[in-house]
Formats: structure tokens, sequence, C-alpha cells
């Protein structure tokens, strides 16, 4: 956080202070006592402006006295004061505040016509343009967080003439594949894409043959995740290999998630004669080559011909995805690794329809909220690791203690997602809401959760930084 300097004097040292404080706080204090000096900086920060602002010593007494209440935030903290931290915060911030003090007692006085001059619709003027978090909150959704329909547009569109071309090359090259309709999915076709439509996900689903395979929890398999299921081929003594065309991805006896990405690696993303589908499509399409995700980049053409346009890409996941009843296995070694069997339980579909259900119930307010806070944590590079999903399921946690999801109560609702998110961080786990037993804290790194941590934790009193 950076304070602009003043004019006045005596603002210098506390400025010091507070440079070298806030510089050197993560490194020694961690998040509980990094995020507390930077509350008491906050409130250092509202004392000078307010001593500043005052026209004589009962004023200054006053906003001073109003200060140093907001600064009791700091003893509340036990990781502080057992760092042995509080004495250290509280005697600089008082050696700087009494220079300030003594300084501002030293500033001429204005003489009664002086003060006249000065137009009080200055003050008027600048409290008509502070704007509540409500308000804030409210302009932040419609200008940072949703997006303008004909980008959503746009996006759907290009998605939609990619999976045509995919799903008529693999019909015609691998007829006997046995496919389900393509179809779009995730947060575009949802409504829960922030800042830009800059993604889509492509729907690949898998045709099995229920007498041949069984979809097994990853609670029943040896590895013993939730999330890690495995599909195991049944019946090999009556139906040997070769009845089921999806028999040559089998290894060990379970249908491969890795054999099954590396064939649309090969049959799709190496094969497929892009150059041709973008002089169709009037856009340039390219794979996005070696990682575990099939992925393709679409850029549209700029106005020139042969240079590319200034707007930015669009990448679309394809993922081969198993769907039986209401479980869907989607194909994404990136997240089984190292186990090429296991095929990946998406939760995202059960949140997504769990937060519609309740909205519609009471007209509440919750996807509005996810979607302020996703794309908070998009633009901020603090809170950049946070994904989507801890988020969802963070809202779903609360909607069972919180009943008033109401768009007028959006205010509150976000400071309590700012508060609640801060103690998941502290204990280091936000369990899933339909599978407990996940931690959906657990990728983030000791360095990324001091950073989150921080910064929520200067949220609490000023909520508005997160909206910049």
């Amino acid at each position: 956080m950076n304070f602009q300097s003043s004019r006045r004097r005596g603002e210098d040292g506390i400025a010091m202070v507070i440079d070298f404080l806030l510089s050197n706080a993560r490194l020694v204090l961690g998040v509980g006592g990094a995020a507390m000096l930077g509350i008491a900086t906050l409130a250092v920060k509202r004392l000078i402006e307010r001593a500043g602002r005052a026209a004589d010593d009962e004023k200054v007494e006053q906003k001073m006295a109003e200060s140093w209440e907001e600064l009791s935030l700091v003893s509340a903290s036990p990781t502080l004061i057992k760092k042995g931290i509080k004495g250290v915060v509280m005697k600089h911030v008082a050696k700087a505040t009494r220079q300030q003090k003594a300084d501002l007692s030293q500033q001429p006085q204005m003489s009664p016509l002086q003060d006249q001059s000065k137009p009080e619709t200055t003050s008027k003027r600048l409290q008509l343009c502070v704007l509540s978090l409500q308000e804030r909150l409210q302009q932040y959704y419609h200008t940072r967080a949703a997006l303008a329909p004909h980008e959503v547009q746009r996006a759907q569109s290009l998605a939609l003439d990619i999976c045509t071309e995919i799903q008529g090359f693999l019909h015609s090259r691998h007829p006997d594949m046995p496919l389900g309709e393509m179809c779009l999915g995730g947060s575009l076709l949802d409504d829960l894409q922030v800042v830009s439509a800059d993604h889509a996900c492509l729907l690949i689903p898998l045709q099995l043959e229920a007498s041949l395979w069984r979809l097994i929890p990853g609670e029943e398999t040896l590895l013993t995740h939730p999330l890690h299921w495995m599909v195991r081929r049944l019946n090999l003594e009556y139906f040997p290999r070769g009845r089921s065309y999806w028999d040559r991805y089998l290894v060990g006896g379970y249908l491969s998630a890795e054999a099954v990405v590396n064939m649309f690696n090969k049959t799709v993303m190496e094969t497929i004669n892009w150059p041709s589908i973008s002089s169709t499509m009037d856009c340039l399409v390219r794979p996005v080559l070696g990682g575990p995700e099939l992925r393709l980049e679409i850029r549209p053409r700029g106005i020139t011909e042969g240079e590319e346009s200034t707007d930015p890409p669009l990448f679309i996941t394809m993922l081969p995805l198993l769907r039986e009843e209401d479980v869907g296995l989607t194909c994404q070694p990136e997240l089984t690794a190292p186990w090429v069997n296991a095929w990946h339980l998406s939760l995202y579909p059960w949140e997504t329809q769990r937060l519609a259900q309740l909205d519609s119930a009471d007209d509440g307010c919750r996807r509005h909220t996810l979607k302020i806070l996703k794309a908070v944590c998009k633009l901020n590079p603090a809170l950049r690791s946070l994904e989507a999903a801890p988020l969802a399921n963070l809202i779903l946690h609360l909607s069972d203690s919180e009943s008033d999801w109401s768009e007028g109560s959006l205010d509150v609702r976000f400071q309590q997602c700012i508060t609640e998110l801060i103690g998941y961080l502290e204990q280091g786990a936000l369990h899933s809401y339909f599978k407990p037993a996940v931690n959906l804290l657990s990728g983030l790194s000791e360095d990324q959760v001091d950073q989150m941590g921080f910064m929520l934790y200067c949220a609490v009193s000023e909520p508005e930084i997160l909206l910049i």
C-alpha cells in the first residue's frame, strides 16, 4: 500500500515509519503480525487525515482520540502479542504522531476573514463524491466484473464454430469413435465469467457401455482421494478386450485418463489443418502445445491483412468427459498426476446448480457476490492465486448461516466473506461444501497465504482497497 505524502510538515517522519514497517513486515511477522500492522497503518493514515483537517487544538485532540480507538484493533491479535511486535508498532507510531501534533500546533492561525474566504462547498463536494460501500460494489460489478453481452456472444460464437469444426473432423476421420454431442460448458456458459471473456470450455462426452465399465468413487480406490475416481473394465473373462472401443486405452484393467488425452492430442491437436480452419473462420486458430491440457488459442485478425488484432485472445480448453447420472468425471491429468488412471470428479456443476437454486428461492445475490469476489481476486496480484472453487464454496458455507442475501445486504455479505476467508486462511483449510474431505486451500504455498492474509486483513477496515 502506497500512501501519498502531503505538503504538511511532520508527515515525512510518519511516512518513513510506515514505509519501513510495511516493507519489512511480512519478512518477520507472518500473516497475523503483518496483517495487524496493516490495520495499524490504515488507522494512522486516518489519524493524519483527520488531524490535518482540524482547525483548532480541541478538534485535533478529538480526531486523534478517534484514531487511537481504531488502533485498539492491534491488541486483539494473539499472534502479534506473541511475536512481541505490538510494543514496537505502538512506540514508533506514538513518536511520529507526537511530532505531527507539535508541527500542527506551530502552524500560523488563519484569520476569520481568511477562514470565511474558503468556500464550504469544497468539503460538501468531496462528500458528494464519496460513495458508500454498497454503491462502490454495484459500480465495481457493472464496470469490472460483469461482461458486456456482445463480448459474451462473440466468445460463445467462436467457441461454437470451433466445436462444429472439431466434431465434424472426428466424425469423418473416426466414425467408429463413440462420442456424444459436443457442447460448451463452464463459466462462459453459466454467466459466471468476469473481467473479460477470455476462455471457454468445450466438453467432449465419451460414451461407455454400461455393462462393460464401472465408475469407482475415489474413496473406494487405492488412491483414497475423494476427487480421484477410476473407471474399471468389467467382465473381461466373458467380454474380452476389443469388445469396447475404449479397450485400447486400458492400463492395468482401468481406462487411463492420460492415454485418452494423448489420443486426442494426436488426433485433434496435431492432425487438424488449423490454417484452413483459420481462413474459414477469418481468425487465427492455433493449438497450444507442450502442456497437459488440450488447449486452443483464437486471435481475431486485424484490420490490415496479415495483421493480428489488438483484442485479447480467446483460449478454448477441450475436456473429455464421462457422465453417469449426476456424476461428471473429467480427463485432466494436470489435476490427477502422477496417477495415469485417475479421473477428476468435477464439483463445478453441483456448486453452480446449488448457487442458482438458492438465489432463485429468495431472489438473492450469491452469484452477484461470487462474480465480484472473482473479479477482485483476478485483478489483485496478491489474491490472484485464489481460484473460483474456494470462493464459491465460501459463499455456500456462508449461506447455511446467513439467510439475508438480498441486493440491499450486498455490502454486509461482502465484508463477511472477507472475514470468513481470513479465518479459513488462518486455519489453512476451506473444506468443500459437497466433499468435506477435500481442502480447497491445499494447493496454496505459505508465501501465497501470507500475501492473501495481509491484503485481506487490511481490507477488514478498508474494504474499498479491493475495489481499486
